[in-house]
């Protein structure tokens, strides 16, 4: 058991300080004095840093601290520490270890006894939380979405029964596409899409998936995803939905639209009835 008094003991401290996710006035007061009165600045991109320090007057020294030198830096940022001084971590945007470097370096820290204090800002995904309209707790914040199609289905199939709000950051790459796939994994359920948070740009699509999809016409940026819990709906039967789809089907649609249509319908995964359809066919 590890106690700390962080402002009591005397001890250096690595501070966690959040940074503007868009909007600097979104900076607090206390960040700036933070960042002005440490030692030493480590950041995820100094070339951002500079810029970000260069706004608010503060001309503390940096170093760099990022995904591809992690261990070393961490063990340089402990050495500063047992020398008495105080380190700043930043990131790009937003908290630093939330999809950020800084776990590693946090857990090491307080292995070795110091400090480790979190200065409030910025969160890109409980910004979206808050105005999305979804059930905003218990909420759970997985991260990025993963970039390849098997493993993106693999890790949607993962979340899909948690009975609460899921998270998730992804690029404007293969959007479209990245959004029929949880249309396929988790059938019609209500999200958010939200893009630019704090700017000037700032968008929010709330709705079912499918209309998601459709008013979707973005070519830049990065987004924030939640997805709704999966709804109680009365159960309906595999016969029922197979019924359905042979209707639509003698109506002259194929097969694949008819699944499509009666997935939509009642609000179920089209591939698991695409699965179910053809075992019984």
């Amino acid at each position: 058991m590890i106690k700390q008094q962080s402002f009591k003991n005397g001890q250096a401290t690595l501070y966690l300080v959040a940074t503007p996710i868009g909007n600097l006035q979104e900076m607090t007061p206390r960040a700036i004095e933070i960042l002005k009165t440490v030692d030493i600045i480590a950041a995820e991109d100094t070339r951002n840093a500079h810029k970000l320090c260069s706004h608010f007057d503060i001309h503390t020294k940096m170093i760099s601290h990022h995904l591809f030198n992690e261990n070393e830096s961490a063990q340089g940022i402990i050495d500063l520490l047992e020398q008495g001084k105080n380190v700043a971590l930043i990131s790009d945007a937003g908290y630093p270890v939330i999809s950020d470097p800084g776990q590693f370096l946090v857990k090491k820290v307080i292995e070795a006894d110091f400090n480790v204090v979190p200065i409030s800002g910025s969160s890109a995904f409980l910004n979206g939380l808050v105005a999305s309209g979804l059930i905003a707790q218990p909420f759970a914040f997985i991260g990025f979405l993963e970039h390849k199609e098997n493993a993106l289905r693999k890790q949607l199939q993962e979340y899909k029964d948690f009975p609460m709000t899921t998270i998730y950051y992804l690029s404007v790459h293969k959007l479209a596409k990245t959004l029929e796939i949880v249309y396929d994994e988790l059938g019609n359920r209500e999200i958010c899409l939200v893009r630019e948070l704090t700017k000037v740009h700032e968008e929010f699509l709330r709705g079912p998936v499918l209309e998601v999809i459709e008013a979707v016409d973005v070519i830049k940026g990065e987004f924030v995803l939640l997805i709704g819990k999966s709804e109680e709906e009365e159960e309906i039967s595999l016969n029922t939905l197979i019924e359905e789809i042979d209707s639509e089907i003698a109506s002259g649609t194929s097969v694949s639209r008819a699944i499509n249509a009666v997935a939509k319908r009642y609000k179920v995964s089209k591939n698991e009835l695409y699965a179910q359809y053809h075992d019984i066919k």
